[in-house]
């Protein structure tokens, strides 16, 4: 397995950046929870949806804080916290049912147009999600293209984005509370998680023996 280093130069500055979008992220979610009980007081917004959201937070800030994984071991650390751990937490914390209750009504319907757009009917298919978040395993690690990416400085980034977006589509397609206009019932949803965990200790197995691996 190859190792590739970053340079020590610019692990401060990626660092600030993480925290500063994590903290904006965390003040835009407080404005929204806000906003949205001041539009509807009599329908509060539930406290462990916010919890849920900053655990979702703290976990990807530990995972992306610390300078750039070393090792493939560290990588596979940072891809279980930001692809497996944070985005059940985020996915929890319904942004999507909070930003509905917290725009005003045009801003809501925009939203809910976009949910029952056929682009975004597809994506949250868990179909489709399985696809995007774990078929996307198997190409990253059994073909050049992990070490690829880690040899440029914004592979990295790059791969830590996908697995945080991929990894919430996933989680939001399975057991997300948000509105999820045409997603299967609760049979098929099953499936696709069986699936994905099967999959995952396919390519586990594989990557361990380093068999058909290219990492």
């Amino acid at each position: 397995m190859t190792e590739h280093h970053h340079g020590a130069g610019t692990v401060l500055p990626q660092a600030v950046t993480v925290v500063l979008a994590l903290l904006s992220l965390a003040a835009l979610h407080h404005l929204a929870v806000r906003r949205a009980v001041r539009r509807n007081p009599a329908q509060d917004w539930p406290v462990w949806r916010t919890i849920s959201f900053a655990t979702g937070l703290t976990l990807v800030a530990v995972a992306l804080v610390p300078p750039a994984p070393t090792g493939f071991p560290a990588h596979m650390a940072q891809h279980m916290l930001i692809g497996m751990y944070a985005p059940p937490a985020l996915v929890l914390a319904a942004p999507v049912t909070l930003a509905l209750r917290a725009l005003p009504p045009a801003g809501a319907r925009r939203i809910t147009a976009v949910l029952h757009s056929p682009p975004v009917r597809c994506a949250v298919h868990p179909v489709s999600a399985l696809l995007l978040s774990t078929g996307s395993l198997a190409v990253l690690y059994f073909t050049p293209l992990y070490n690829t990416a880690m040899s440029h400085p914004a592979g990295h980034w790059l791969m830590a984005a996908h697995f945080l977006l991929s990894g919430c589509l996933f989680a939001h397609a399975i057991a997300g509370p948000d509105p999820a206009p045409g997603r299967p019932g609760v049979p098929a949803r099953l499936t696709c998680l069986g699936v994905a965990i099967a999959a995952h200790a396919l390519i586990a197995q594989a990557l361990y023996g380093g068999f058909f691996t290219d990492v």
